[in-house]
């Protein structure tokens, strides 16, 4: 039976019994790095937690078509899928490009306020640079997106950031250090959320789709792959909850690995700056990599640019879903 750990009760132990407990929880609050005056937490090491995405399905007119991202182990996450819940039948298909996997469910009008529940146990480490996996077509993560196309205003601007740098490397630094001088986070407006690297260099705002579209651009524009991921935070600072919603994050390619960073995190929390050139901390759940995923069968309307949320239609139209994600961390 797999141990949880939430705070402990204290109040009736005896003396030898409450330091045990005493350091034990000591322990995992270490695991948490950050003060309370302003540093977020973050895990370093091996997190390891159940996640539970839930949804309840629209009422919908006519014949329609359910899309859910389902996570998958890599070199820095262990995926194990505990169950899948549904009154409806489902398949897994595979997206060939980036090899992310999805659930694809038939819909009816009949199927209105049914439950769509996805469970996991992960482990996840904190990342660090780490090698392709063998046999990576590592270049094709220069090619141009939707919304990261080839821009000479992006290459522009990567030049005059890179200027008199030699190594791709620290080229990719200085492009981290750029987007971060450069933008702020900032959700206000019309236009953030969508990945859109243009939006973001005229704007300098939006959120951490926005960051990282940006920076992929300017790294491509100067032959530097770097490629994009979108999951969730696990909280550091409690063992169980509701989570608000998703995070995304970059990686780029140069001296022979990839090499992770997190821009729009290092904007909110200046002082991580120099921990997220470099790292992504272990309370982290990655659920797809990529832009522009191609699926067969494929929404009518084409690509998804990124997919993180359910999304459904009928008869050709989006409708809207409302999901919920909610963790509870485990022993290690």
């Amino acid at each position: 039976m797999t141990k949880r750990f939430p705070a402990p009760d204290l109040t009736h132990m005896k003396p030898a019994r409450f330091f045990s407990v005493f350091l034990l929880f000591c322990s995992l609050l270490a695991r948490a790095s950050g003060t309370a005056s302003g540093t977020p937490q973050i895990i370093r090491g091996k997190d390891v937690f159940e996640f539970t995405y839930r949804l309840t399905l629209p009422r919908i007119e006519g014949k329609g078509r359910l899309w859910l991202p389902v996570a998958r182990s890599d070199s820095h996450q262990k995926v194990e899928l505990i169950g899948i819940t549904t009154q409806r039948p489902w398949r897994l298909v595979k997206e060939d490009q980036f090899g992310n996997r999805i659930l694809t469910m038939r819909l009816t009008k009949h199927d209105a306020n049914g439950r769509v529940e996805v469970r996991y146990r992960v482990e996840r480490r904190e990342k660090s640079a780490y090698p392709a996996i063998k046999g990576e077509d590592v270049s094709r993560n220069l090619q141009p997106e939707s919304l990261v196309p080839n821009d000479p205003r992006l290459a522009e601007l990567a030049r005059q950031a890179t200027r008199d740098i030699r190594t791709k490397d620290d080229k990719a630094k200085a492009l981290y250090r750029h987007t971060l001088n450069r933008m702020a986070y900032n959700k206000s407006g019309v236009g953030w959320g969508r990945g859109d690297a243009l939006f973001a260099c005229a704007s300098r705002t939006g959120n951490c789709t926005d960051f990282h579209s940006y920076f992929i651009g300017l790294a491509r524009s100067i032959g530097i792959p770097a490629r994009f991921a979108i999951g969730f935070t696990i909280p550091a600072d409690k063992n169980e909850g509701r989570i608000a919603g998703y995070h995304c994050w970059a990686e780029y390619f140069a001296a022979d690995q990839w090499q992770p960073v997190d821009i729009s995190e290092a904007d909110k929390h200046p002082k991580l700056a120099d921990y997220y050139l470099g790292k992504h901390p272990a309370n982290r759940f990655q659920l797809t990599l990529g832009r522009d995923l191609q699926i067969d069968p494929a929404p009518a309307s084409g690509p998804f640019n990124y997919l993180v949320y359910p999304y459904v239609e009928a008869e050709g139209k989006p409708v809207p879903v409302e999901a919920e994600f909610h963790f509870e961390r485990l022993a290690n």
